[in-house]
């Protein structure tokens, strides 16, 4: 017997956002939480900022002023595996979004609005003007958010689509006073795993979820990654990020 689910239109800044709807609730076949896989087939970062946020009509819609975001994003297509750490700093207000999470990757170029593929955990403020959030997710991916043909916008999307195009790939996250998106910004390949870190070894893939492991942000940061450990490297990330 099938499941009844009711839906209703939401209004985003006074117009009807007649393409999507809000499911009542998530359907069976969601995404779940897991362990990082022992090994990624690509992974990418996101630099994300106020400046970058486009609305829903694909016109500029700047986000909050001196807020920074990052998404590192640890991928293996394979298993429809994403693990994730993501820090927003200045970024202030509650979370909101017609989706089931306000934290978000859409399938977006840059200059262009596009649909969330993926709904990442809201990160959590840490009590020091950061939030973040980390983990894995396991396909299939929903969003909460129907579109035009009446389909979740995650249904038939994968992993793979983003290492085809990541250009095409955005992270971004909303909230009530910047509905269009707080920070925003374009996925940007980096390193996986096993690469030569200039100091005689190599950044050796990790088993921890949102750890970071696996992640070497271009030839500059290798050496960094070789002295610091990966858990290291994101906190620098962080604080990086922190200051803007």
């Amino acid at each position: 017997m099938s499941k009844k689910r009711s839906i209703r239109i939401l209004t985003i800044g006074g117009a009807a956002a007649a393409a999507f709807t809000l499911l009542a609730a998530a359907p069976a076949s969601a995404e779940t939480e897991v362990q990082a896989p022992s090994t990624f087939t690509s992974a990418f970062t996101v630099m994300a900022t106020p400046d970058q946020v486009i609305s829903t009509a694909g016109a500029p819609a700047p986000g909050e002023a001196g807020a920074t975001g990052t998404f590192d994003f640890r991928i293996n297509s394979d298993q429809e595996i994403i693990c994730y750490d993501i820090t927003l700093t200045g970024v202030t207000g509650d979370y909101m979004s017609p989706a089931k999470t306000a934290t978000h990757l859409h399938q977006a170029a840059v200059g262009k609005s596009g649909p969330p593929r993926i709904a990442f955990p809201n990160p959590v403020d840490q009590g020091d003007g950061t939030r973040t959030s980390s983990g894995c997710l396991q396909g299939p991916f929903t969003t909460g958010v129907m579109n035009d043909a009446g389909a979740d916008t995650g249904t038939g999307f994968t992993l793979a689509q983003i290492e085809a195009d990541p250009a095409s790939f955005t992270g971004d996250s909303h909230t009530a006073a910047f509905t269009s998106g707080v920070v925003r910004g374009q996925l940007t390949q980096v390193p996986v795993g096993g690469v030569d870190t200039g100091f005689g070894g190599a950044a050796q893939a990790g088993t921890g979820a949102g750890t970071g492991s696996d992640l070497a942000l271009g030839a500059g940061a290798l050496g960094l990654v070789g002295v610091l450990g990966t858990a290291a490297w994101i906190a620098v990330r962080r604080r990086q990020a922190q200051e803007g």
